[in-house]
């Protein structure tokens, strides 16, 4: 054996051990092993970086903007529950529907877009249902890679296979040629995934860690402390005192016990919607002729209040806490720091509204909600406040760490409020983007590239920083460091060793034998190399020894194409398992669990299935 075909199959297989011990990122190892081929001069510089050009890792990183804008807009969610409406509430209805529609949209599109567009959904549904994601996202990554095999287009494989056989005198194989195999194979996986695999899916604390990253909305939140129970809205009258003056000059808090929180002005503006506008209460806000101002406190404090300067109730007397929520004001809960600056001082003497241009609604203590004349209570080590306000005054709270601590993600927030109403949008970029990756009108990464940037610009993102945040670099980093091993097992010869290894001990025993072999070499290589490489590999080698062997090459290469898209033992074998292994807090060791025996079982099914349909 030549050193150099020694050395990277060493490599491969500290590579794998560490994959498998869990201990390290796995975008980490990733990169060593990269830098381990590299430095022992394997691979060159320039095929160590290939990968990071691959389009592959390109589109991936772009359909992590697309699923971001699907769920930042809450199509996920509104589709979840449209599932959810067949699924029930049963865990096993809902496995079986996942895995059927993921496997026929991934016949006719990427199996990676048809993973990354239903796994927010899949998550929102498992959470709804307070199941742990983890019980969904192995079955969907799953169920994406037998779905592949269904149609010509499915998978690369199937058109690599396809395309050897013209090149060899033979006829391609037509669209749907596949599909016997492919429902042969499906049907075993979901059997499989439904009854032994759904045992051997991670239970316990990756449920509880979801159920913990759940938060609490910001409506959820203002309700939790009782807000509408002292939140009015009044009218400002043609001859009221308060017209012309600033909120600073008024004192409401320490006259009257009340706060102006809010106010909407209607004008002549024809930008508005409606003639609407939505104004923060600051210290600066001017108040105007017929504005409809939202004052907290209680009932006998705003009677006396309107009563003073002239004001009406609105028609709806009660203000519900939905009007301070919105895509530019949010609410957010903050608690105070052992060093806060805040502690002994009232509320009254914070100058809170000065300082930050956030609005203090109200006061949890020791989980007691603190509604009469908290303003004038002394602040204590522990206090939670609930704070309103422009949700960039919120985020620059979440940034002064002295004196506060903002709970919760009031970034995620604020993106999900900017999004909202625009589900209609990302649903129509989303069906864009599948029409032009299944009719191939332009290349796959162009399509999913022109949908990612058309969420920004349509703000289902809240602008290039979200999208950013919306992607899972060690997802990335992980394909794209490790499609180079693909390069120097084939440069020193690694996967033609093997193949002639196996086909020197099996080709004695027939073409099933020599079938099975191939099958399980490819299957063997796909769980550490991308399936493409693999049947690109592994096709020509396969062709020309049933040929040698007078056997037609059809099955042959058909087992290539199976096998190379069935990569289910390792989180790297495919992109689709690279894309739930963060989501699902999955290790490595899980997909060998149940990914083994999966392999196993249809391996045992193909054996006699593909004979069954394409003779040799």
């Amino acid at each position: 054996m030549e050193p150099q075909l020694l050395l990277t199959f060493v490599i491969l297989l500290i590579t794998t051990l560490i994959f498998m011990l869990g201990k390290i990122r796995a975008d980490l190892v990733a990169m060593c092993s990269l830098l381990a081929l590299l430095l022992t001069g394997i691979i060159t510089t320039g095929e160590a970086l290939a990968g990071f050009s691959n389009s592959l890792v390109i589109m991936i990183a772009g359909l992590f903007v697309v699923g971001g804008g699907i769920f930042r807009t809450g199509l996920a969610s509104l589709s979840g529950n449209y599932l959810l409406k067949f699924a029930g509430n049963s865990e096993t209805k809902l496995l079986l529907i996942l895995m059927i529609l993921v496997a026929l949209l991934s016949a006719f599109m990427s199996n990676t877009g048809t993973v990354a567009v239903l796994m927010p959904v899949v998550i929102s549904l498992a959470l709804g249902m307070r199941k742990s994601p983890a019980l969904f996202l192995i079955p969907l990554a799953f169920a994406s890679s037998l779905g592949g095999v269904l149609t010509l287009i499915g998978t690369p494989p199937n058109l690599i296979v396809s395309q050897i056989l013209v090149d060899n005198g033979y006829q391609r194989l037509g669209f749907f040629d596949f599909t016997p195999v492919g429902l042969v194979a499906l049907f075993t996986g979901i059997v499989f995934l439904m009854t032994i695999g759904k045992k051997l899916l991670p239970k316990g604390d990756s449920k509880e860690r979801f159920r913990s990253q759940k938060e609490i909305s910001p409506l959820e939140l203002a309700d939790f402390f009782h807000i509408s129970d002292q939140l009015y809205r009044v009218k400002v009258q043609p001859l009221s005192p308060l017209i012309n003056k600033q909120l600073r000059e008024l004192q409401l808090p320490r006259l009257y016990h009340v706060g102006i929180i809010h106010i909407e002005r209607r004008n002549g503006d024809k930008t508005k919607l409606a003639g609407v506008q939505h104004l923060p209460a600051t210290s600066e806000t001017i108040i105007k002729e017929n504005d409809i101002l939202y004052v907290q406190g209680t009932i006998e404090d705003i009677e006396r209040f309107k009563k003073d300067y002239l004001l009406l109730f609105n028609k709806e007397e009660h203000a519900s806490p939905t009007n301070l929520v919105s895509r530019d004001f949010g609410v957010a809960e903050v608690l105070l720091t052992p060093q806060s600056s805040f502690i002994n001082d009232t509320i009254a003497d914070l100058n809170f509204r000065e300082k930050y241009n956030l609005n203090i609604l109200g006061i949890n203590r020791k989980g007691k909600y603190q509604l009469r004349n908290w303003a004038r209570q002394s602040l204590k080590f522990g206090d939670a406040l609930l704070v309103q306000g422009k949700w960039t005054d919120l985020e620059l709270l979440a940034k002064d760490t002295e004196d506060v601590v903002v709970l919760g993600q009031t970034k995620e927030q604020a993106s999900m409020a900017a999004a909202s109403g625009k589900a209609p949008i990302a649903a129509a970029i989303m069906l864009g983007m599948l029409i032009m990756m299944t009719l191939e009108i332009v290349p796959a990464v162009t399509a999913v590239l022109i949908a990612a940037v058309l969420m920004i610009i349509t703000g289902c993102l809240r602008n290039m920083e979200d999208a950013y945040g919306r992607i899972n670099w060690e997802s990335v980093v992980l394909i794209a460091a490790m499609l180079p091993m693909a390069t120097a097992l084939e440069k020193t010869g690694g996967v033609l060793y093997l193949s002639d290894l196996i086909i020197g001990i099996l080709g004695i025993y027939g073409p099933i034998a020599l079938m099975g072999g191939f099958y399980f070499s490819t299957m063997l290589f796909s769980q550490f190399i991308s399936n493409t490489a693999t049947a690109v590999l592994f096709a020509p080698i396969a062709i020309t020894t049933a040929i040698n062997v007078g056997a037609s090459p059809y099955p042959f290469l058909i087992a290539v194409s199976v096998a190379a898209s069935m990569a289910f033992a390792t989180p790297v074998a495919s992109p689709t398992n690279a894309l739930v292994m963060t989501a699902g807090g999955y290790k490595f060791s899980d997909f060998v669990k149940v990914g083994v025996p999966l392999q196993i079982v249809i391996w045992i099914v193909m054996m006699f299935t593909i004979p069954y349909f394409f003779p040799f």
